[in-house]
């Protein structure tokens, strides 16, 4: 079984790194995180503070936004173009297959966050003026051996990029030590952006499974939307609404994944909070990540197993 969902996971990662799309709102992001110099010169004594928060921002926007992408496009792609049948005819289950597609996804969506967050950490290491000299080096040395690696190893160049990019963004967390706590507020953002797609990923799967991508991209972004307002809807004023949509708020916090949990206030990210240890509330908030993506995963299945390809 797991030789099975490997294999489908590795073609997806595959596909999916092979897309224009996904190369252009990388670029976005870079741009992003490179635009974020011109707003930090602008401040005074903020520099790292601003490209920490752009930074982070950007990178949990432009990681929502493939997820969605991807998630919708990327099983019916397979059914437009027909590939699916001669898969499904082999010893593969439909349950492994929806894994195997959803593991490829969030593989990417890795690769994804830990090119941005390295860049991000690259400007960070430079704007600390410590190690300068051995960051651009160590950049420079990290992106030849990429493309050496991508040179020589002609029928798994893609592959190489996973394991690279999170070399990279280790490497770099690693020399922008000097930027204190701002360090620590970007790896924490990036491994909550990680728990969050991986719960909008399998949301998408979940209306690809049945769903054309076009409603499964709206009804994903909707779903995302009432996660990131989780609270505001579950506080709804009775006075000013009434009871109907106050209930309906209540309801929607209730079953919608609160997607707040992994966007919180900086002070967290800092560790200020004594009642809220920093590594804790980050390990709850994978293992709520978890729980939620295997449920959603679980339906996907069910739906895409009672599914007629006539």
């Amino acid at each position: 079984m797991f030789g099975r969902v490997s294999a489908i996971a590795m073609n997806t990662y595959r596909e999916a790194v092979r897309a224009r799309i996904l190369f252009g709102l990388l670029a976005l992001a870079l741009a992003t995180s490179g635009y974020s110099l011109v707003i930090a010169a602008m401040s005074v004594r903020q520099e790292t503070r601003i490209v920490a928060d752009i930074g982070a921002s950007s990178m949990s926007f432009y990681a929502v936004l493939v997820s969605v992408i991807l998630g919708a496009t990327s099983l019916y792609r397979e059914l437009e173009l027909k590939t699916i049948f001669p898969i499904l005819t082999r010893r593969l289950r439909r349950h492994e297959y929806v894994v195997g597609k959803y593991l490829g996804i969030f593989a990417t969506l890795l690769v994804f966050v830990a090119i941005d967050g390295a860049s991000v950490l690259t400007i960070m290491a430079i704007q600390s003026k410590q190690h300068v000299g051995l960051t651009i080096g160590v950049a420079v040395g990290m992106l030849a051996v990429l493309g050496f690696l991508v040179w020589r190893a002609t029928y798994s160049r893609v592959f190489v990029v996973l394991p690279w990019s999170v070399a990279f963004f280790l490497v770099m967390m690693l020399l922008s030590d000097g930027a204190g706590g701002e360090r620590q507020v970007l790896v924490v953002s990036a491994l909550l952006t990680l728990a969050e797609v991986a719960i909008v990923g399998a949301i998408a799967m979940v209306f690809s499974s049945f769903s054309s991508p076009f409603l499964t991209a709206v009804f994903t972004s909707w779903l995302f939307l009432i996660g990131r307002s989780s609270d505001t809807l579950a506080n709804i004023p009775e006075r000013i609404f009434g009871s109907v949509v106050r209930t309906i708020g209540m309801i929607l916090a209730k079953i919608v994944p609160n997607l707040n949990v992994y966007v919180p206030p900086r002070p967290l990210l800092l560790g200020q909070l004594a009642s809220v240890p920093l590594w804790s509330y980050v390990g709850r908030a994978w293992l709520n990540a978890i729980f939620y993506a295997a449920v959603l995963l679980t339906l996907s299945a069910i739906v895409f197993r009672k599914r007629d390809f006539q």
